[in-house]
């Protein structure tokens, strides 16, 4: 009897030091190779499960880098974007509307498995995430866009549809407000014209951009406006490609002729067109047009419309600079055994 009380005693203080975790790293303490004693090659395993998923279907690199923002602009870099409903979570950020359409949840699951099996309790999922959104980026801009990953990072507990919801830009956002909400998280204008720039490639469904399909002259162009409302037709709000090039052949041949020719046959790659296409008023968002109402975020992006090569350093920072927000102070955090839910909920 005594040993089996023991027995149940230190079942009970493990699973308590799960729930309670540890202290997550500030910004400074994240370190480049931080796994390079504990998990040797792991980003070698992440990189080649990301290559292998993005020759299936590019559109799952560009899932990954909007993951890496909507995660990191809610409670910072915690993987709180990947949790799902829980007793402790019953409504998670995956439920929010502003979270429509995130994706690549099954390919991180993947890798962390592929991790666990070689360094079990070693890496966190917001460290996977991180690390697959790089290596995306890097692909889908043909290395352009690349940066050092600093790991060290907590798995947080916390995830509420409700916080993403405030915390996140929506579409519908004047450039004030874009501004504001940028600023909340130590990011000035410039940045946001910066990561706006993700908008090459990717999709949105129709609903995030219902306003868009009544818009005047002045903010789009009236072929790009029918182009959009011919796709939105063709479902219950299906997702339309968020740049024009990536639109099927025939679809732009019957809206927009004159745009044939930069239509490719590749589709997903970042790259500066996003600039192009706003200063042409052929953005999908209302939030994309907003940059061009503001004199600061104007001169931006003309600036990197005229140089592609400042834009692919300069997102690569800013990306960087988003991967450091931390949890908010005082937050646990843990190592997920699954991205999906927190360790304590499977005993």
């Amino acid at each position: 009897m005594m040993k089996l009380s023991v027995a149940i005693v230190c079942a009970l203080v493990a699973a308590a030091a799960l729930v309670i975790g540890g202290e997550p790293a500030a910004a400074s303490e994240l370190k480049v190779g931080y796994y390079g004693k504990t998990c040797k090659g792991v980003e070698n395993v992440i990189k080649w499960h990301v290559i292998k998923a993005l020759k299936q279907n590019r559109r799952t690199g560009a899932a990954l880098v909007r993951l890496l923002f909507h995660d990191c602009f809610v409670r910072g870099c915690d993987g709180s974007v990947l949790l799902d409903k829980s007793y402790e979570n019953p409504h998670p950020e995956k439920e929010a509307p502003v979270n429509i359409g995130l994706a690549a949840f099954d390919l991180l699951e993947e890798i962390k498995a592929a991790v666990e099996k070689r360094c079990p309790g070693v890496v966190s999922c917001s460290d996977i995430l991180i690390y697959a959104a790089r290596d995306a980026g890097s692909i889908l801009s043909n290395g352009h866009v690349h940066f050092d990953v600093p790991a060290g990072r907590l798995d947080g507990f916390v995830s509420s549809a409700d916080e993403a919801q405030r915390e996140l830009p929506d579409s519908t956002m004047t450039v004030q407000q874009l501004a504001d909400n940028f600023a909340a998280k130590g990011f000035d204008t410039e940045q946001l014209v910066i990561l706006s720039g993700a908008h090459s490639i990717g999709a949105g469904h129709c609903s995030s951009f219902t306003g868009r399909l009544s818009e005047p002259p002045q903010q789009i162009v009236p072929a790009y406006r029918d182009l959009l409302n011919y796709k939105c037709s063709q479902g219950a709000n299906p997702d339309v490609v968020n740049n024009v090039r990536d639109e099927e052949y025939a679809t732009v041949a019957r809206f927009m002729p004159g745009f044939t020719s930069r239509v490719r046959k590749i589709s997903d790659f970042l790259d500066n067109t996003y600039y192009h296409n706003n200063l042409a008023k052929i953005v999908t968002f209302h939030s994309d047009w907003q940059l061009l109402t503001n004199q600061t975020s104007l001169d931006k992006v003309h600036e990197y419309a005229n140089n592609g090569t400042l834009w692919d350093e300069d997102f690569s920072d800013s990306l960087l600079r988003l991967s450091k927000l931390p949890m908010p102070e005082g937050s646990k955090g843990e190592i997920r055994k699954k991205c999906s839910v927190s360790n304590h909920f499977q005993y």
